[in-house]
């Protein structure tokens, strides 16, 4: 529907491993690289440079033409083909959504983001081992100090640096994006991923309440990755999708059955739209799609509609004219038997 918008947060549940994950994290900060917007990285496992050293380059425009030449080959190459006549009025699907309307940027991930585009924005950091032990400026009733001092960080960019949208501001206005990494997680020092019934079991919830409260009133979007796989309680994970604006779950085919499956051999893995904003009006736009895929390239990650290939084996169509003239045979056995009175069958 455009992208995220100003003041939403969007919440990705990590796969199980977290690769796919972090790599969608990366897109979102490269993206605000090549759009020139301020950044601010929070995270208790990586350091934030070196999430940035990560960043994948941004494509070339006679880049685009090959990834858009690879992408085409297989619909000219379908096009050619002769199908049956009772699926030619049929109409055509397309592999990836909104093909039609070009959205953003493309990126190699097989290269980094050069130094030099980083010239031109500012990015923030915040790494919870090599912070202060602050005193909160905001009063936090029960919640984790790792959470509140990641608030008063945030609190502090936006106030200072000209992104509060409630008050008139001198700078020049910008957009902020915020990108926190595996929040719930132990390294937060949070414990409902660890057992059913943890001690601090609202210090989340209070987290996302205050943190939804400053991004509706400053221009910035955040994106925020959680190991959902790792919480035991549901009931805190419904809440955590209760208080996000859009909640997106990955699933890795990584050490599952479906990873051997024939049937997901083009795939890496599914996406799952938990939750759609609803902005400005009483409902949602829904989209006619909700069987999603994502796969890595080369030099992509492409998220396509799930599409399952024919079944064309030869091997279907012997086994079953094999167990056909198997129940030939039997039939005609039988009612041979029960001509000559051995045998009753009952038709």
């Amino acid at each position: 529907g455009g992208g995220l918008a100003v003041g939403t947060l969007l919440l990705i549940e990590e796969d199980i491993y977290g690769v796919y994950s972090h790599l969608l994290f990366k897109y979102f900060l490269a993206e605000g690289v090549v759009c020139g917007h301020d950044l601010f990285v929070a995270s208790a496992k990586e350091l934030p440079a070196n999430i940035l050293k990560e960043l994948p380059a941004p494509l070339l425009d006679n880049c685009k033409n090959e990834v858009r030449e690879e992408t085409t080959t297989v619909t000219s190459e379908d096009d050619s083909m002769q199908i049956a006549w009772r699926y030619q009025n049929f109409p055509k699907v397309e592999a990836s959504p909104n093909t039609s309307s070009r959205f953003g940027h493309y990126y190699d991930i097989s290269k980094t983001m050069s130094s030099e585009l980083f010239h031109s924005i500012k990015c923030h950091s915040f790494f919870l081992p090599e912070e202060p032990s602050l005193q909160p400026t905001v009063k936090m009733h029960n919640m984790n100090c790792g959470y509140a001092r990641l608030l008063q960080s945030i609190q502090k960019i936006i106030y200072q640096e000209g992104f509060d949208g409630s008050h008139p501001q001198k700078k020049q206005k910008n957009i902020l994006r915020i990108g926190i990494q595996s929040l719930g997680s132990m390294l937060w020092g949070d414990d409902i991923s660890c057992t059913d019934n943890p001690e601090d079991a609202h210090s989340l919830t209070k987290f996302l309440y205050v943190l939804r409260g400053l991004l509706r009133k400053s221009l910035s979007a955040c994106i925020i990755t959680v190991p959902a796989h790792l919480i035991q309680n549901k009931a805190i994970m419904e809440r955590v999708t209760n208080l996000s604006d859009v909640v997106v779950g990955l699933e890795s085919f990584i050490g599952s059955e479906r990873e051997t499956n024939p049937l997901y051999k083009d795939y890496h893995g599914l996406i799952h739209v938990h939750q759609i904003p609803r902005l400005n009006c009483l409902i949602c736009d829904v989209s006619d799609t909700k069987d999603l895929a994502f796969r890595l390239k080369r030099k992509q990650f492409t998220i396509e509609r799930l599409h399952l290939p024919p079944d064309l084996s030869d091997t279907v169509s012997r086994s079953s004219k094999q167990e056909l003239a198997a129940a030939a045979k039997l039939l005609s056995s039988g009612c041979g038997a029960g001509a000559g009175g051995k045998k009753h069958l009952d038709f």
